[in-house]
């Protein structure tokens, strides 16, 4: 299991998470950074439900949790967060991972892929957060990660799909509303990351695989890992005095100058 292999004091230990869209990409990989790192973690999912037992099995199963929800609807989120308190008790940080993507041009987009887009990106993280944050208030402490993207930075080669775009600048200024009003007991923060190689991007062929890099400083697609790394930064103590940022995870590409 992966809380056995790590001998050294772990950076979450005794505390609890939840990350969205946890069965697949980089909610899977903050799932395991998470529990590497001695949380206990609840894995939501929508859908991929063997994916979410699948890694389950890869995590230390007593302190682990799958749920299956769907983050747009209030009802489910309800019962995920009853669910958590019952098993664990309380709820330390939330890790709003859950999204969805059309890499569709403007004119092939309809009016349902646009709501859905919205509904889970942006609406989604707003219930979540909403419904956990009376929680974390009790506790006096608490951590909410928003699991952005730099097309909602207004980068232009990152701004190619619409719907995706605003859901992401909404989530964006989302963060910052919440931190402002969730202080001093919560800190929000949202990590942006940029061309990173998981099964949302898998539409993306090599030779614009191969412009992105050329974009990027570092020379190199993003990995889940990578983004996972930040959010374990953020749902630390070492994030004590950061809230209402926005962290750019995207090797330098599209930089702010």
């Amino acid at each position: 299991m992966i809380r056995n292999q790590v001998m050294r004091q772990m950076i979450l230990e005794n505390r609890v998470a939840i990350v969205t869209g946890a069965s697949r990409g980089i909610g899977r990989a903050i799932a395991k950074t998470f529990a590497g790192e001695g949380a206990s973690v609840v894995i939501n999912y929508n859908a991929s439900e063997a994916d979410a037992l699948d890694l389950l099995k890869e995590i230390d199963e007593g302190s682990g949790l799958i749920v299956q929800a769907d983050v747009s609807k209030m009802s489910d989120v309800k019962r995920m967060i009853e669910k958590t308190i019952e098993k664990f008790g309380r709820i330390d940080i939330l890790v709003n991972n859950s999204g969805i993507h059309y890499p569709l041009d403007l004119f092939e987009v309809t009016e349902e892929m646009w709501d859905r887009t919205l509904d889970i990106n942006l609406k989604g993280a707003y219930i979540c957060s909403k419904e956990v944050a009376p929680v974390m208030l009790k506790q006096k402490r608490g951590r909410i990660i928003n699991i952005s993207s730099n097309s909602g930075m207004y980068h232009p080669s990152a701004m190619k799909f619409a719907e995706y775009v605003a859901s992401k600048a909404g989530m964006n200024g989302l963060t910052k509303a919440l931190a402002l009003r969730l202080g001093p007991y919560i800190t929000v923060n949202a990590i942006c990351p940029g061309a990173i190689v998981t099964e949302m991007t898998a539409f993306r062929d090599s030779d614009a695989n191969r412009a992105l890099i050329e974009e990027t400083p570092l020379k190199r697609l993003g990995k889940v890992e990578d983004v996972a790394n930040a959010a374990l930064f953020l749902a630390s103590d070492l994030s004590d005095f950061i809230t209402g940022e926005l962290m750019l995870v995207t090797g330098g590409r599209g930089m702010h100058q």
